[in-house]
């Protein structure tokens, strides 16, 4: 009997210093071309793998989900286990299930969690430098909290933004951001039902301005209200940025 279309999807992680983004590009490395490539050694013929978001170079992932489809009698387990030994040691995946066939992980995906890690220490830490950003210790944490609530809610996001492709909507409705610290390091949480590109990044790059001193809260909340292109920031270095976790109601849910 031959074997059926099963379409499949993972929860992926990776270090993104190496990668030139997630997603496949021409004579550079990516998240997207690596999962392809060890799809295709093991099911024998060329497998697209579809991303539940596009992240940046240099950004990394512990919870970016990965669909496909292959003709297979393997059960996920052993897809699981197969995809791994054919991955280099920077993309892993974990909890690869049988999903519907018309499973789209960026369609579907309800809600991304993304985190932004900042080292607020006068020394260097080598440990954290591929993961968090070294901002000092002179920062207002009450005036970064406060303008990371006004964040939140329904609006035109094109101030926190890098160029859009065309007829592509600015409005992003953000379920939540905040701040959290654990000794030196702090986490900037920001979800979101969508992100436009570098959103995430020029807004921590705007939140670090206002706990320096170079702009207030009603600064920042207005520049972001101004709907004026790429106007918050400075853009925060991709290294300390993470994907936590994408739900879904359907097809994924974890």
């Amino acid at each position: 009997m031959v074997p059926e279309m099963t379409r499949f999807a993972a929860t992926v992680s990776y270090d993104g210093e190496e990668f030139a983004g997630s997603q496949r590009q021409l004579h550079v490395r990516t998240v997207q071309g690596q999962l392809e490539d060890a799809a295709e050694r093991l099911f024998g013929t060329t497998t697209r793998v579809e991303l539940a978001g596009r992240t940046d170079a240099g950004v990394h992932a512990i919870g970016q989900v990965a669909a496909f489809s292959a003709t297979t009698a393997l059960e996920s387990e052993t897809v699981e286990r197969a995809l791994n030994a054919h991955l280099p040691e920077d993309v892993a995946v974990v909890d690869v299930r049988e999903v519907p066939k018309d499973f789209d992980p960026r369609r579907w995906a309800r809600l991304r969690w993304y985190r932004y890690s900042l080292l607020m220490s006068a020394a260097r830490l080598p440990l954290q430098r591929r993961t968090a950003w070294r901002i000092g210790t002179q920062l207002d944490l009450a005036a970064m909290k406060e303008a990371g609530r006004t964040l939140i809610g329904r609006r035109d996001f094109s101030a926190c933004a890098g160029p859009l492709e065309e007829n592509r909507s600015p409005v992003r409705t953000v379920a939540d951001a905040r701040f959290s610290q654990s000794g030196c390091l702090l986490a900037f949480d920001i979800e979101a039902e969508a992100f436009l590109p570098q959103m995430v990044r020029r807004i921590v790059g705007g939140l670090v301005g206002v706990g320096r001193g170079a702009s207030s809260t009603s600064e920042f909340e207005s520049t972001v209200a101004s709907a004026k292109p790429a106007t918050v920031g400075p853009t925060a270095p991709p290294h300390g940025l993470c994907l936590q976790r994408v739900w879904y109601d359907e097809g994924y849910a974890i």
